[in-house]
């Protein structure tokens, strides 16, 4: 089995862009292959078809590799709960809270399984794709590394390292982080990659010939700036202000947000605008508010409060139309009860009020796959589930819907919750907007309130192939494709 392995020498620079791109590549190619990140700090995670949670990088650049995505890919997630602190989830299922240092002791722990783990993958696949995480040059975590140089050392993998240009001191980030390596990880480096470059290339030319004379390393290509309807980085991504359609949504953008990969799906219609606020003057009259997911749900319905965002969603839930996902539909409620001090140790907090129920949290974690249906309006839905509480109903309040499967088995109980007048509801499951059915129901009810013809809603998951395509053809454009197969040992394929 071949392998090759992209770090990079900051976040956000488009390790994870990339590697969703050569995983499509040599997937064209005829081979199969796997995406892996040993470990990844994020906010934004998905739900298996085994009911096990991993980072959402890993689900596109396994959808780009054509496999269903599995724990596998990404063996360790982390997700902060606050700035000194994380949940670590390995293989799919919480291990523990700790806080960074304790983390940073935990690492040597997990090495053998890292490399047992790969080695079955090198037993499934031709090639596997390889991400590091940050950047391989800072110096403080180098000991005991699981995910950058130390992970490459594990499995003896040649490293590509990508710099981002679009920053400016593209030059100086490559040459810097060759610089910090260890005499005896330098050679492990095959060639420089740059991203995210505006311009004509041949004025860059000169300078990529003196990088090579620098560092003895031969630079494989530049990729330019593009933008695609593909999910972003988590450090990369653009949260919109401006209302740029006609049907303006704005989206809650809460300190710890979560799970912001749940908007994507309405930004692929054309007539929807998608934007992030943060203070009580940028709410104004939108035509859909959504409060989305949270890692700390208290901490964030505080900064609600504090920051007059909470008085203007009650304002704005009098006429408007507002939609709470999995944390923001907990803030939606009466009251939040943190009896085993899931997230604080502050026992309770008041919610908005805007909806009638009430969330207690439990101590074990809710991960599911679920498919669900609005019997009212026999609207379908499907996603994820990923929550530790759960909701009580009261008087004048409903279900939004009744989930029929979790994780492939039959079920029937209820999910979310939808007040009488029908203007506010929230709900648990994760994905919400991904498949046609809901999202169109939603935003046509929009429409014809404001005396716009209904449309028909686009398949979320066709126009992520077609993208993922044109990914491949940008990139394989831009890249030595040939030089990188000869670093991994494999004849390139004829074309």
């Amino acid at each position: 089995m071949a392998r090759i392995m992209l770090q990079g020498t900051a976040s956000s620079v488009g390790k994870s862009i990339l590697v969703a791109a050569l995983c499509r590549i040599f997937k064209q190619d005829g081979f199969s292959v796997c995406p892996f990140k040993s470990q990844n700090m994020s906010l934004n995670s998905y739900i298996t078809l085994d009911g096990k949670e991993m980072g959402r990088a890993q689900v596109l650049q396994a959808y780009a590799a054509g496999l269903s995505p599995e724990v596998y890919m990404n063996p360790i997630l982390l997700k902060p709960t606050a700035d000194k602190k994380c949940q670590v989830i390995v293989n799919g299922k919480v291990l523990k809270n700790t806080t960074a240092m304790e983390y940073q002791n935990m690492k040597v722990q997990f090495k053998s399984m890292l490399k047992s783990q790969f080695e079955e993958l090198e037993k499934k696949f031709d090639i596997v794709v390889m991400e590091g995480a940050g950047s391989p040059a800072e110096i403080n975590l180098r000991e005991n590394d699981i995910v950058n140089m130390g992970m490459a050392e594990i499995v003896d993998a040649p490293v590509l390292l990508i710099g981002d240009i679009d920053k400016g001191g593209v030059f100086a980030s490559l040459a810097g982080t060759m610089l910090l390596l260890r005499d005896e990880e330098k050679p492990r480096v095959k060639g420089t990659i740059i991203n995210k470059f505006r311009g004509d290339v041949k004025i860059l030319e000169p300078g990529l010939k003196m990088l090579e004379d620098i560092v003895h390393i031969p630079t494989l290509g530049v990729v330019p700036y593009f933008k695609l309807d593909l999910e972003d980085e988590d450090g990369a991504i653009e949260f919109n202000k401006e209302i740029k359609a006609p049907i303006d949504v704005a989206v809650i953008k809460l300190p710890h947000i979560s799970n912001f990969t749940d908007l994507d799906a309405l930004k692929i219609e054309e007539d929807v605008s998608v934007r992030f606020i943060e203070k009580k003057g940028e709410l104004k009259n939108p035509d859909l508010l959504i409060i989305p997911g949270t890692k700390n749900t208290i901490e964030d319905l505080m900064w609600l409060r504090n920051t007059g965002l909470e008085d203007a969603i009650k304002d704005y839930s009098k006429e408007g139309f507002v939609i709470g996902i999995c944390g923001g539909y907990q803030m939606l409620g009466n009251v939040i009860k943190d009896p085993f001090e899931v997230e604080t140790d502050l026992g309770e907090i008041k919610g908005i009020g805007i909806l009638n129920v009430d969330t207690v949290f439990e101590e074990e974690k809710v991960t599911t796959r679920v498919k669900a249906v609005n019997k009212e309006n026999k609207v379908n839905v499907y996603g994820y589930e990923i929550h530790m509480g759960i909701c009580n109903y009261g008087e004048g309040t409903k279900e939004l819907f009744i989930i029929e499967d979790k994780n492939n088995e039959k079920v029937n109980y209820k999910d979310g919750a939808i007040n009488e007048k029908g203007n506010v509801m929230g709900s648990y499951i994760h994905g919400l907007f991904d498949g046609v059915e809901f999202r169109e129901y939603i935003l046509n009810v929009i429409r014809v309130k404001k005396g716009m013809e209904k449309l028909k809603s686009k398949e979320y998951e066709n126009i992520r192939e077609i993208e993922l395509d044109k990914l491949a053809d940008i990139v394989r454009d831009s890249l030595d494709i040939k030089a990188i197969y000869e670093i991994m040992g494999i004849k390139a394929p004829c074309k």
